[in-house]
């Protein structure tokens, strides 16, 4: 397993250097490594069926219990195989899609990047593993969603994306942190079987609001579902793979996989089934007032994740066979979908269904695959999405209590918005009469419009044979998910019932309201008119509002002014010292316990009395350095009287290093300093003061506490022993504190190159304004 995330990572990252190098004129032979994955991946089918669950673990980093764990259970394998056999599709369209664009080669290297991540996520088993993966599903989408980085619109959609999902893993970082110290283990696999010892403690409502809002923002649940519509500026490759099949179901794998830790509580289902009903009643309704084809996928596929939230939330054996039989489904006949509105984008240059028609006299095989996509979606017979919808309702009107009804009342008005939503985006652009300008299309390249079609004969396939997938796939995740072993038979025919009836009226229901619903622009300005009460919106004026606070902070802590920098500096180290010394009371100072000065320290004293107000005073930057210097030396001496040799040569040496870079600097410059703001001295004099002051009492206190000797004795007496250094001093600096010299050294160093960068920068007298 370990091997199969690794593969990915290694063809993103030879991609990065030598990609340019490659010829992207058809780059179908990129589908060759997630078709092994994929074929590798179905190997383990048999494997599962017995029963067993494939474990790996590598130690990685122990001291902090996150160490590369990986099971292979049927949950893992669902997903794995989605990804892989959708991507492998996905990365043949791409060859021909992307045919032309100049960084071809960095957009497969991110798509790789991306399918290793997802591959990871869902193979971990430690949770702090998860969020690792779940991070880089995150950077991945984001230079995907903003591939076309010289469109404003792809930028902002690909931050927002980004500050959504970020702040998401945040929270979602908190929560397994929590979770982890509560059960004192980090293994998925352990953390259920502590479940029952979470959900008692009295942390479980704060841990499951995060880890819930972590998945909600991944899925676009509401009101974090806004950055998946502005997401459709990406390709559509992009859009099939990470926003129908596979990103945006990493929050409702992250549910499913930790429903056994988290789940059989009523704050877990009516969390869950809250957002999810409001989510996907929402956008099901949103998808039929949109006109362009991304837009209505878009909304539709925000709708399909409610289902999945709910169905998660309401927890059953029947609603759990329904969301993973639904995952697959929704995966195959959405990215269908998506690839479809690709190709009629690609040909006509417009996604606008009120101008499209009559596509299927010259896109006849894309005809297929959108009307076997949308009959699936719809819950035709003898498609895969017609046992997915009875699988729905068999759950929802089973739920235990007075609220059957009602949940099957708002699965059905959602069911009725997506049939007619599913049959806009693939009937609709085919359907009618064909547009004079549309008369000399023709089919694109194979590699385009094989993999849509190759999707929805899957819809088919599975739709006739249910069986196969319940008993290979849907069966064992199922099982990962719930403690007690499920046996799931899917069939076609369940016989008349109150779910046939339910499936019939609302494919009949769901016709009529297509034939009703008339996309134009009308619809799409009514629903402007409430823009302002959009999560949308209000997440945009909490942006504004960040973005005014922080330009004020900008200008007030870092106006560019290196005076101002040293300025707040001290003033907050005033203030800190300050609240020290008075914390404890008044300040007393023995003056009994202070050894008495001589002469020369008098003497000393004094010099650097009159140095440090020729300092201050004089109007000459040159005087004033020469001043400075001055103090420098006169504290060298202080360092000799007291018995400091290697201090006071230490000081010297800088000193006069300092002196001499000042006059280089200064050369250049007037020779005099013309301060004219008397209340700008006034404020330095007084925040100078203060700081010599605070620190002044501070050395005097220090004076008077009792002498602990035990560590300069410890670098005393092994100074020589174990550095082999007879200078206390410079074992210290060297040895025992040798990483924080290095340090040191390299912040230097860094420092000086910037400064010579800087000293050699030559600039256009535009780039100086």
């Amino acid at each position: 397993m370990l091997l199969t995330i690794l593969s990915g990572f290694l063809a993103s990252i030879l991609l990065i250097p030598f990609g340019r190098y490659l010829r992207f004129e058809r780059g179908g032979f990129m589908a060759l490594l997630p078709a092994l994955l994929f074929l590798y991946l179905l190997s383990y089918i048999p494997v599962i069926g017995r029963g067993e669950v494939p474990f790996e673990h590598y130690e990685w980093v122990p001291s902090l219990a996150v160490n590369l764990d990986f099971k292979m259970d049927g949950l893992s394998l669902l997903f794995s195989l989605l990804i892989t056999g959708i991507g492998t599709l996905i990365f043949l369209y791409a060859g021909s899609y992307m045919k032309g664009q100049a960084y071809a080669d960095r957009f497969y290297g991110f798509l790789y990047l991306f399918m290793a991540s997802m591959l990871g996520l869902v193979l971990s088993d430690n949770i702090l593993l998860i969020f690792i993966f779940w991070e880089l599903t995150s950077i991945s989408s984001f230079f995907l969603i903003g591939f076309n980085n010289t469109d404003p619109a792809s930028r902002k959609s690909a931050l927002t994306a980004l500050a959504v999902t970020g702040l998401g893993g945040f929270f979602l970082l908190t929560g397994m942190i929590l979770m982890g110290n509560i059960a004192g283990t980090n293994s998925i696999s352990k953390l259920t079987e502590l479940a029952a010892a979470i959900r008692a403690d009295n942390l479980y409502p704060l841990i499951l609001s995060l880890v819930v809002a972590g998945a909600f923002t991944k899925s676009a649940q509401f009101p974090f579902h806004f950055w998946l519509p502005g997401a459709m500026k990406a390709p559509t490759p992009v859009s099939a793979y990470l926003h129908s099949a596979t990103m945006v179901k990493a929050g409702v794998f992250l549910l499913a996989r930790l429903s056994p830790v988290l789940g059989d509580t009523t704050a877990w289902s009516y969390t869950l089934m809250t957002a999810g009903g409001v989510t996907m009643l929402y956008a099901a309704v949103h998808s039929l007032l949109r006109t362009d084809l991304k837009g209505i996928l878009a909304y539709s596929t925000i709708s399909a994740l409610g289902v999945l939230t709910f169905l998660i939330g309401l927890g059953t054996p029947e609603a759990l066979t329904a969301a993973v039989t639904f995952t697959v489904v929704h995966a195959l006949y959405k990215a269908s979908l998506f690839l479809t509105t690709g190709i009629i984008d690609h040909e006509t240059g417009t996604r606008d269904i009120s101008g499209l028609s009559g596509l299927r006299k010259v896109l006849l095989p894309v005809f297929f695959a959108g009307i076997l996509s949308a009959l699936s979606s719809a819950g035709m017979p003898l498609l895969f999405g017609f046992v997915s919808k009875d699988l729905i309702y068999e759950a929802t009107l089973h739920a235990e209590g007075q609220f059957a009804v009602f949940f099957t009342s708002i699965m059905v008005l959602t069911n009725l918005c997506l049939v007619a939503a599913g049959f806009m985006a693939g009937i609709r652009p085919f359907t009618g009469a064909l547009p004079p300008e549309y008369s000399g299309l023709h089919l694109p390249h194979w590699q385009m419009w094989v993999p849509p079609l190759l999707l929805a004969i899957c819809g088919l396939f599975f739709g006739v044979l249910p069986a196969i997938a319940g008993g290979s796939i849907v069966s064992p995740a199922v099982n990962a998910m719930t403690p007690e072993e499920t046996e799931v038979h899917l069939k076609v025919w369940h016989g008349f019932n109150t779910v046939l009836a339910l499936s019939v009226a609302t494919l009949a229901a769901g016709t009529g309201l297509y034939f009703l619903n008339k996309p134009g622009i009308r619809k799409l300005r009514f629903a402007e008119r409430f823009e302002n009460l959009s999560p949308a919106a209000f997440s945009g004026r909490i942006t504004a509002g960040f973005t005014r606070f922080s330009s004020w902070y900008t200008n007030i802590m870092h106006n560019g002014f290196l005076r101002s920098y040293i300025l707040k500096i001290i003033i907050f180290a005033e203030i800190l010292l300050a609240w020290e010394l008075l914390g404890g009371g008044p300040v007393y100072i023995n003056f009994d316990r202070l050894s008495s000065a001589g002469i020369y320290e008098i003497v000393n004293i004094l010099i650097l009395i009159l140095a440090v107000v020729l300092t201050v005073t004089t109007s000459s930057r040159l005087t004033a350095v020469v001043a400075m210097s001055v103090v420098g030396y006169g504290i060298c001496l202080m360092f000799v009287y007291y018995s400091a040799p290697d201090l006071a040569m230490t000081q010297f040496t800088i000193d006069t290093l300092t002196v001499v870079l000042f006059v280089f600097v200064l050369f250049n410059l007037p020779p005099f300093l013309n301060v004219a703001n008397k209340k700008i001295m006034t404020r330095d004099a007084v925040v100078a003061l203060a700081f010599g002051s605070i620190l002044s009492i501070t050395a005097l206190k220090a004076l008077q506490e009792p002498t602990e000797t035990t560590v300069s004795k410890f670098y005393s007496d092994f100074a020589y022993t174990l550095a082999k250094g007879k200078n206390v001093v410079n074992v210290i600096l060297v040895d025992f504190r040798g990483f924080d010299t290095m340090f040191e050294i390299v912040v230097l160093s860094i420092a000086a190159l910037g400064v010579y960068s800087l000293i050699k920068l030559k600039l256009r007298p535009s780039e100086k304004e």
